[in-house]
C-alpha cells in the first residue's frame, strides 16, 4: 500500500480520513497533527527491497569460524568489527557462560539498586589497570558512555568541539548535552585552532574526537589536536571505539599509539568490537568518575550489564593481553588488504587501520556491490547517504586477526570481478572535480528495466533536482 498516496488523496492536508491508522491505533481529530503520518508516508526503503537490493537486517542462523551461515549459505564475513575474533573464542564463551550460571541471565536493575556484582568491579579494574587510570566506570552500551559524559559534564555555557566525521553517538551524545556543539573540519588541528579562538575565555571547552574513525578508517591526530587543545585550555576526550585492541604498545588505544595518555583527560571505549560483545566504558581520574556514577542519567537508571556480557568482556580482555599475536596478525591482514585494494585500482581513502572503506560513488550502484558480494559469498555492508557524503557511497570492510590467506585472497578476486561488472571505476566519483547534489534518498530515479545499463553510465547524470 502507497501510504503517501492514500494521505494525500483525502483532502485533508495529508492527514487521514477518520479515526483508523492504516496499521492500527487512532489518529488525531481531523485537523490536527498526527505525529505518525511521517511513518505511513516513510519508503526510503521499499525501492531497495522491491529491486532486491536491501542490505540491512540480513539474518544470521550461525557462525562458523569467520564465515557466517544465512539461510543455509556461508558467507565471509568482513562487515564485523570483531578485530580480534574474540566474539567466539572458547575461553571467551566458557567465561560467559559460567558468570550466568553464577549470577543469572540478568541483574533486572541498575548499579544504583540490585544491579551492582562482584564482575562489574572487577572488569572496571582490570581496564583501569590495562589503561593505566585511575578510575572507570562500565555502561550498558557505547553510546551510552558517550552520552553519560557529554550530557553530565557539561552546562549551557560550554562548548563542545565535535569533528565532523565523529560517530553517530557523539552526534547525538553532543545533541542531547546543554552545551554548544561547534564541528570543525575533519582531523585539522588548525580548523580546531580557528574555532577555539573565538570563543571567549570564560566558555568552559571540550575536545571530542574518534581515536579511529569508523568509517575512514583513518587515526585522529592526536599530537597536534592535543597541542592545540591545552594551548586554549580545553579539555580533551577520545573515544577508543574503534582503537582499543588495534593501536597501542598492547592494544590499550590510539591514546597510547601517541603516547598521550597523561594528557587526554576523559577516554571512552566499548566492548563490541575488540572484545566481541557490548556495552561501554569511561576511563579518567577518580573525581571525574565519581561524578558521573552520580550524575549520568544513563548509567544511573538502566540496568547493568549482563553477568554473560561481563564476565566475557572480562576473559577476552585476558586473552588478548595474553595472545599478543591476535593484534600482530590483525595488523598483517590489513596491511594486506590496503595493499591489494589499491593494486586492483579501488580508492580507500585515507585509512590506516583495519577499516577499509572501498569507494562506490552512486548509491544504487553500491547496493548492487553489496547484493553481489553476497551472492559470491561474501557479507559487507555499503554506506550511503547521509552516513558518507552523497555520490560517495563505499563498502565499507573491516578485517579480523582471524582471517585467512584464502578468504583474504577470495575477498579480493571477488571485489575486482564485480568493480568491473559494474563499472566502478568509470563512476563520478573517481573523477576528481565532479560533484553532485543531494536529493532526499538513494539515487532510485533510474528505471528499473535499465538497471544494468545505467549502472555503468555516468553516475552524475542520475541526481535530483
Amino acid at each position: 500500500m502507497d501510504h503517501k498516496k492514500q494521505s494525500s488523496s483525502n483532502g485533508h492536508n495529508g492527514h487521514l480520513k477518520g479515526h483508523e491508522a492504516p496499521h492500527g491505533g487512532s489518529t488525531s481529530h481531523i485537523g490536527h497533527k498526527d505525529i505518525f503520518t511521517k511513518c505511513y508516508e516513510f519508503n526510503h526503503h521499499t525501492k531497495a527491497q522491491s529491486l532486491g537490493l536491501y542490505p540491512y537486517f540480513r539474518r544470521i542462523d550461525d557462525t562458523v569460524g569467520n564465515k557466517v551461515i544465512c539461510r543455509g549459505e556461508a558467507k565471509i564475513m568482513i562487515g564485523s568489527n570483531n578485530y580480534l575474533g574474540l566474539a567466539q573464542n572458547e575461553r571467551v564463551v566458557e567465561a560467559a557462560i559460567e558468570a550466568t550460571r553464577k549470577y543469572g541471565a540478568g541483574c533486572t536493575g541498575s548499579r544504583f539498586l540490585n544491579g551492582n556484582i562482584q564482575l562489574h568491579e572487577e572488569l572496571e579494574e582490570a581496564l583501569a589497570k590495562f589503561l593505566k587510570r585511575e578510575s572507570v566506570l562500565l555502561f550498558s552500551t557505547g553510546f551510552f558512555a558517550n552520552q553519560g559524559a557529554l550530557t553530565s559534564l557539561l552546562e549551557d555555557t560550554d562548548a563542545i568541539l565535535c569533528d565532523r566525521e565523529n560517530h553517530a553517538s557523539i552526534i547525538d551524545g553532543c545533541k542531547a548535552s546543554p552545551a554548544k556543539t561547534i564541528p570543525f573540519a575533519h582531523n585539522s588541528a588548525e580548523a580546531l585552532r580557528r574555532r577555539l579562538k573565538r570563543l571567549p575565555e570564560t566558555a568552559g571547552k571540550f575536545l571530542v574526537v574518534d581515536g579511529v574513525f569508523s568509517m575512514s578508517g583513518d587515526i585522529v591526530d592526536l599530537p597536534a589536536m592535543q597541542k592545540v587543545a591545552k594551548e586554549y585550555g580545553c579539555r580533551v576526550y577520545v573515544d577508543e571505539a574503534h582503537a582499543l585492541g588495534v593501536l597501542g604498545p598492547k592494544g590499550e588505544g590510539t591514546v597510547h599509539h601517541f603516547g598521550l595518555n597523561s594528557e587526554v583527560d576523559l577516554i571512552m571505549g566499548t566492548f563490541s568490537k575488540s572484545l566481541g560483545s557490548m556495552g561501554g566504558f569511561l576511563a579518567g581520574s577518580k573525581p571525574v568518575i565519581e561524578y558521573l556514577r552520580h550524575k549520568a542519567r544513563c548509567f544511573m537508571f538502566t540496568a547493568s550489564l549482563a553477568p554473560a556480557v561481563t564476565g566475557g568482556v572480562l576473559k577476552a580482555l585476558q586473552v588478548m593481553q595474553e595472545e599478543p599475536e591476535r593484534i600482530e596478525q590483525l595488523w598483517k591482514n590489513s596491511r594486506k588488504m590496503h595493499e591489494g585494494f589499491k593494486s586492483l585500482g579501488f580508492n580507500i581513502g585515507t585509512t590506516q587501520t583495519p577499516v577499509v572503506p572501498i569507494l562506490v560513488g552512486s548509491e544504487i550502484k553500491a547496493l548492487h556491490f553489496a547484493q553481489k558480494l553476497f551472492e559470491a559469498g561474501i557479507f559487507a555492508t555499503p554506506a550511503v547517504f547521509p552516513a558518507v557524503r552523497y555520490g560517495e557511497a563505499i563498502i565499507r570492510t573491516s578485517y579480523m586477526a582471524t582471517h585467512t590467506e584464502d578468504e583474504l585472497d577470495y575477498v579480493l578476486e571477488t571485489f575486482a570481478k564485480i568493480g568491473k561488472e559494474l563499472g566502478v571505476f568509470e563512476d563520478s566519483a573517481y573523477r576528481e572535480g565532479t560533484k553532485r547534489r543531494a536529493n532526499n534518498g538513494y539515487d532510485f530515479d533510474v528505471q528499473d528495466e535499465k538497471v544494468s545499463e545505467t549502472l555503468r553510465a555516468d553516475s552524475g547524470t542520475h541526481t535530483q533536482a
